[in-house]
C-alpha cells in the first residue's frame, strides 16, 4: 500500500513538472513574474524607420538589459504617442525619426533618467498622418507583440497632446480588444461617447489647469463620462495649477508630485508604478 501511494505520488510531482514547466525550466507563470525580470542598468534604444514590413509606423525601441540574455522573460511594454509636433515621415526623410526623443519617455531614455521599478520595453511609434489612426495604432501593437517578448497581460499606453488624444480614441475604439492594461493620457481628450469601453481599463488623466492649447475640461469630461459608466476601477485625473500645455514633463519625470490641485486626484505615485499595478486577464497560449 505503502508502494502504490509513493508511486502515485512520483506520478503526480512528475505530470506537475511537466505540465506547469517549460524545456527551459521557467514555469509559465515565471515568464510574466516581474521579479525574476533582469536588473536594467541601461539598454538599447534603436530607431526603426518607416520601411520595415508590416508596420504602419516608424519608431523608437527601447529593450533592456538583459532583454537579449538566453531566457524567455516577457516584458511589460510601454507605447508611448507623441504630440504633433513630433510627427515625421521616416521612409522619405530618416532623420526626422530623431523628433521622437524630444520629450516623455524617449527624451528620459536618451538623457539616463529612465528608471522605473522594474524593467519595460518602450515602443515610440512616429505619426506621419494628421493624427493618431486607431486602426493603424492597433496594427503596430500587434506587431510589437508579434516581435518582441512582450508580457500580453502589462501592456500600457501614454502620450501626450495628440498622443493623449490619440490614447482616448485607441481605447475608446477597442475597449478590450485594445491589448491595454492601463492608460494615461496628458493634455488630451476624447469622445465621450466612448466611456464604456473603458470599463475595464484603469485610466489616469492629466493637465494642466492654464492649458491654452487643449482645454483642461477635455480630459475631466472624459473622466467623468467614464466614471459615470461605474468601471471597474474608477478613472482619476490629476490638476496642476498655473500650468500651461506641458504638463507632461511633470508626470513623466514625477516633479508634478506635491504640485497638483488638492481638489482632484493625488499625484501620490509615479505613473510607471502605477500602470505596472495592473495586470490585464487574458489567455497566454503554451
Amino acid at each position: 500500500m505503502k508502494n502504490c501511494v509513493f508511486i502515485s505520488f512520483c506520478i503526480l510531482i512528475s505530470f506537475c513538472t511537466s505540465s506547469c514547466s517549460s524545456e527551459d525550466g521557467l514555469s509559465k507563470t515565471d515568464y510574466y513574474n516581474l521579479s525574476n525580470l533582469p536588473l536594467d542598468t541601461g539598454g538599447i534604444h534603436s530607431g526603426h524607420i518607416l520601411a520595415e514590413a508590416n508596420t504602419p509606423y516608424g519608431y523608437y525601441a527601447y529593450q533592456p538589459a538583459g532583454y537579449d540574455d538566453d531566457n524567455d522573460s516577457m516584458y511589460p511594454l510601454l507605447i508611448f504617442l507623441h504630440g504633433s509636433g513630433e510627427t515625421g515621415n521616416s521612409f522619405k526623410h530618416p532623420e526626422y525619426l530623431e523628433r521622437i526623443l524630444v520629450n516623455g519617455p524617449p527624451e528620459m531614455i536618451e538623457n539616463g533618467n529612465w528608471a522605473p521599478k522594474y524593467p519595460m520595453l518602450v515602443i515610440s511609434p512616429q505619426c506621419h498622418d494628421d493624427g493618431w489612426q486607431t486602426d493603424k495604432i492597433k496594427r503596430f501593437v500587434e506587431f510589437i507583440i508579434e516581435k518582441y517578448k512582450v508580457n500580453e497581460r502589462r501592456i500600457y499606453i501614454t502620450g501626450l497632446s495628440m498622443g493623449g488624444f490619440g490614447c482616448f480614441s485607441y481605447v475608446g475604439t477597442f475597449g478590450d480588444e485594445s491589448h491595454v492594461a492601463a492608460v494615461v493620457p496628458i493634455c488630451g481628450g476624447g469622445n465621450t461617447g466612448q466611456a464604456e469601453n473603458f470599463k475595464n481599463i484603469p485610466v489616469w488623466a492629466f493637465h494642466g489647469e492654464s492649458d491654452a492649447t487643449v482645454a483642461p475640461s477635455k480630459s475631466k469630461s472624459m473622466i467623468e463620462a467614464i466614471n459615470s459608466i461605474h468601471p471597474t476601477e474608477k478613472a482619476k485625473i490629476t490638476l496642476y495649477p498655473d500650468v500651461a500645455h506641458d504638463s507632461w514633463t511633470y508626470t513623466y519625470e514625477g516633479t508634478g508630485m506635491g504640485k497638483e490641485n488638492a481638489e482632484y486626484d493625488a499625484f501620490n505615485s509615479n505613473i510607471y508604478d502605477w500602470m505596472l499595478s495592473h495586470e490585464k486577464k487574458v489567455t497566454i497560449n503554451d
